[in-house]
């Protein structure tokens, strides 16, 4: 498959796809990256490794409108499927119909706990510190138009330590994130999935 990536951030999600590929562990390629944030670093990853990387500025601009401009970039470079790799930008119904059952999230907890307005990054994490769970992770899930809702497809289970911070758990469970990411995307480009309401069930 030709995978069109979304970004906010550092993109190390983003590098993983990247090695998983060039690794032969996924027979998927990264073909294009666009990012909301001209800075971020996520653009500078994909342009050392010879991926077209586009910023799009929001401004002036209705969510239905931005992502038709997406749409116009991924059509130009042939994607079919959609990878949100912490893009902080919530996606119109215009690009969720396009790509149904084509775009997935990776969310750092453990869904259906801890998703929806206002939680990422470290906001997940504190919140779960907070809420004193011994167990949190991630979670990959195809997208629906409700914030962190969708069938999931793969999650991780990550130990919280007594000692943790939001800082802390965060990077014990990025290395996780990276996996799990790889994981679902192998699960699609195989077709070894079928996804029945909220499930998605392994055939």
């Amino acid at each position: 498959m030709n995978i069109g990536v979304l970004v906010s951030g550092r993109g190390t999600n983003l590098q993983a796809i990247i090695d998983a590929s060039k690794d032969g562990k996924i027979k998927s390629r990264v073909v294009v990256v666009i990012s909301n944030k001209r800075d971020a670093y996520a653009l500078l990853r994909a342009e050392k490794e010879g991926i077209p990387a586009f910023f799009l500025s929001s401004k002036n601009k209705t969510p239905e409108e931005y992502d038709k401009e997406i749409i116009g970039i991924f059509e130009n470079y042939k994607v079919d499927l959609v990878v949100l790799a912490g893009y902080l930008k919530i996606l119109s119904g215009v690009l969720i119909e396009k790509y149904k059952d084509r775009i997935i999230n990776i969310h750092p907890a453990l869904l259906p706990s801890f998703g929806g307005k206002g939680f990422y990054g470290e906001n997940v994490h504190r919140a779960v510190l907070d809420a004193g769970c011994r167990v949190s992770g991630c979670t990959v899930h195809f997208v629906r138009l409700e914030i962190d809702k969708g069938p999931i497809i793969v999650q991780k289970c990550v130990e919280v330590l007594d000692n943790d911070t939001p800082e802390t758990l965060a990077e014990r469970i990025l290395p996780h994130e990276h996996q799990a990411l790889v994981e679902a995307i192998k699960i699609i480009e195989e077709g070894r999935y079928k996804i029945e309401g909220m499930r998605v069930k392994r055939i």
